[in-house]
């Protein structure tokens, strides 16, 4: 049973879709109005999907629930990391594929998008998806569970394109630790395309323009 989601076709009958993962806190909702900004009239119909995470008591901010994507503990967030949860929210990342698939949508039709812990679930849960994906969108996010990667990696997404992107000025995921995750994964050979703005944990206009020609090159 795939999580609750927003929806928004921009055409009838699509064969392409987005499957986008808020952030801590976030909803569905987050980023909805980013489809008018991002979308050329000239693509295909595409059927974007904002999934709603499951609520859940976050220890950082003194075990508030929230919808999160897994569970911090610390301002280091890159070190004693919630598995379990990224694990579990893995699991629901492939639901959600699959719903796409059974729908008609080809699973190399299929671009994974994600902004900070949703960043982290799409680039973790993306690398280890049997099917081969589309392309895998990271905003200011990082790899989790870095040093499983090469056991776990799935042959088919090997070759996926990666665009990752990340503010210089981010308070909340450090630049140098998205920098660190893009050199972990081109030392493995993965093609990332990199960007970075003078910005905080955020998006900005320009990041959304790079992304527009970025995704218009995968439907091309």
């Amino acid at each position: 049973m795939a999580l609750p989601s927003i929806q928004i076709e921009t055409a009838p009958t699509p064969r392409h879709a987005v499957i986008w993962l808020h952030g801590l806190g976030a909803d569905g909702h987050d980023f909805e109005p980013i489809v008018p900004e991002l979308v050329d009239r000239a693509w295909p119909p595409l059927r974007f999907v904002f999934p709603n995470a499951p609520m859940r008591p976050i220890t950082i901010n003194g075990g508030m629930s929230m919808r999160a994507w897994y569970d911090i503990s610390g301002q280091e967030i890159a070190q004693r990391q919630d598995e379990v949860g990224i694990r579990a929210s893995i699991v629901l990342l492939d639901e959600l594929i699959e719903r796409e698939v059974t729908r008609g949508v080809a699973s190399e039709n299929i671009l994974l998008a994600g902004f900070s812990q949703g960043g982290a679930i799409v680039l973790s849960g993306g690398i280890r998806h049997a099917r081969k994906l589309g392309g895998i969108i990271a905003l200011s996010t990082y790899l989790p569970m870095a040093e499983k990667t090469d056991a776990e990696v799935a042959a088919a997404n090997r070759n996926t394109p990666l665009f990752m992107a990340h503010g210089k000025l981010d308070p909340t995921i450090s630049h140098a630790l998205g920098e660190m995750s893009r050199e972990y994964l081109l030392q493995r050979g993965y093609a990332v395309e990199w960007h970075s703005y003078p910005m905080a944990h955020q998006v900005c206009a320009e990041e959304i323009a790079d992304l527009k020609h970025w995704i218009g090159g995968r439907l091309a």
